[in-house]
């Protein structure tokens, strides 16, 4: 397997993946969104993402997501992972981060998902 940085996406940008239900996906998107759900397919990982979402201002500090039953150095692994695909956005305040959802990308993904819409309707 290769090592596939995501960059996240720009707020203007179009989205890359039509619904499964519209059309089938090119290669290109395919491995992307593919790298993106592999991202989150780990349970620690899926925890954090859920704990950063659910974070009443949006974003998330790591000292208040740590929690997870993993030591720190393996949080902040797995934390790179998210970002890597694309679904975090960290920014360092002082000796802390603090992290946010992509809501770009998770709506992107949630789009691909959505088998009620179609194309043109």
């Amino acid at each position: 397997m290769s090592n596939l940085e995501l960059s996240v996406l720009e707020p203007d940008a179009t989205p890359f993946c039509p619904p499964l239900t519209s059309a089938e996906l090119s290669e290109q998107d395919a491995v992307t969104m593919a790298a993106m759900f592999k991202a989150l397919s780990d349970p620690v990982r899926l925890r954090l993402f859920s704990k950063i979402a659910a974070h009443e201002d949006g974003e998330a500090c790591v000292c208040d997501i740590q929690d997870v039953g993993v030591s720190q150095p393996t949080v902040s692994h797995h934390l790179k992972k998210l970002r890597e695909a694309g679904l975090l956005t960290g920014e360092r305040r002082g000796t802390w981060v603090y992290y946010r959802v992509e809501p770009r990308v998770v709506a992107e993904m949630a789009a691909l998902l959505d088998l009620n819409c179609r194309a043109g309707t």
